[in-house]
């Protein structure tokens, strides 16, 4: 048989295929009846969408369902604004909407990575920040996940450098960890070419008096240089922002080209995550009850293994260390009406393959028992 120039791909789909991670979209499931931990919905408002849809509608009549253009272009512009403007009087910071968290990440990356620069990034930093640093041929550092000594010694290594780009999440996605972002923002004022990049794609919406995220729990929002907030989680909405000072927003601007050569978000989305954003700021008893099933779910799986489990949020990981094992216990789990999804390579490294669990300020107490009730009779 002739060979084809798609051959190579076959291959490595056979080989995803025999290692139990070949991957597909799921069905639909929206209407199935069930508990669902597989998505970002950390708060709630994406499933109540319909709830807020008239309301929304009369306060936005006119929201457009497309920018048609860039930012730097577009004429529709009253929407991003306004998000913007919101956005900056909650974070005291100038703030730049983008299309995506990834597309965030990787153009600021990309704009930040001039000569000079070294990026020193916890191990376990999002995809996305992995990738921005390959395509800007970056010159970067990995330091222990979580490991402050580490992170000391790289900085020492490094203070000659005109700029060191400390880049982590403050909620890891994986894990459902937290970053030391006090400690950090005191090692911070030790180096003075030390810019902070902090993640907050899984916090914002979740954590803090309003909100907004890690930093403004652990009150050092002012001490970061560079936050990264997504829209398209605990906020129900899509895109992505980033919130920092006056002169890198105009740099981010001018420099960063996942911004500067992609159609703006839609009006109407920009508006929407406004809409969303406002429900949110006051949504502190719901953060209070997220956090107080996280913990009692996280003791659960701590009791059911017998080991200690490091979340510290409403992300919580059931390591099972096999592919198709943790495909075997989704199947199992999903028969008693549980959507959780298995997590294989290359999300997790070999050996980390996991159920995550998502939880959401929606769910009961009664809700999380009877999760770990299944759990103990499925593994």
């Amino acid at each position: 048989m002739a060979m084809t120039p798609f051959d190579e791909y076959r291959k490595i789909l056979e080989k995803f295929d025999a290692e139990n991670r070949l991957r597909n979209i799921p069905q639909d499931r929206t209407d199935l009846p069930g508990i669902d931990l597989t998505s970002n919905d950390y708060m709630g408002l994406g499933a109540r969408w319909k709830e807020y849809r008239d309301e929304f509608f009369l306060k936005f009549p006119h929201a457009s369902f497309s920018s048609s253009a860039s930012r730097l272009l577009s004429q529709r512009q009253d929407a991003h604004v306004h998000l913007e403007n919101l956005l900056a009087g909650l974070y005291r910071k100038e703030s730049l909407l983008f299309n995506s968290g990834y597309h965030a990440n990787v153009g600021i990356i990309q704009a930040l990575a001039i000569p000079g620069t070294i990026f020193l990034c916890d191990k376990l930093i999002h995809a996305s920040m992995i990738d921005g640093l390959m395509l800007a041929k970056a010159d970067y550092q990995r330091w222990r996940h979580n490991d402050l000594s580490s992170l000391r010694k790289l900085l020492d290594k490094y203070k000659s450098m005109e700029r060191c780009v400390v880049m982590l999440e403050s909620v890891y996605s994986m894990d459902g960890d937290t970053a030391p972002l006090r400690e950090l923002a005191d090692l911070k004022k030790e180096y003075h070419n030390v810019i902070l990049y902090v993640d907050e794609a899984h916090a914002f919406g979740t954590r803090g008096r309003f909100g907004l995220g890690l930093g403004e729990e652990t009150g050092v929002i002012d001490e970061i240089d560079i936050i990264v907030g997504t829209l398209g989680k605990a906020a129900a909405s899509a895109g992505a922002f980033v919130s920092t000072h006056e002169l890198l927003k105009s740099y981010f601007l001018n420099s960063s080209r996942s911004f500067i050569f992609s159609t703006a978000l839609p009006p109407v989305n920009a508006a929407w995550s406004e809409h969303m954003i406002i429900k949110l700021l006051t949504m502190d008893k719901e953060r209070e009850h997220l956090i107080e099933i996280s913990d009692k779910f996280r003791s659960g799986i701590e009791e059911i293994t017998g080991q200690p489990n490091n979340s510290r949020s409403h992300i919580v990981p059931l390591i099972v260390g096999d592919a198709h094992k943790a495909m075997l216990t989704a199947s199992k789990l999903s028969l008693k009406g549980i959507d959780a999804l298995p997590i294989r390579r290359p999300t997790v490294p070999q050996g980390g393959e996991r159920i995550r669990f998502s939880l959401s300020a929606e769910m009961t107490e009664d809700t999380v028992e009877y999760i770990l009730k299944t759990l103990k009779e499925v593994i």
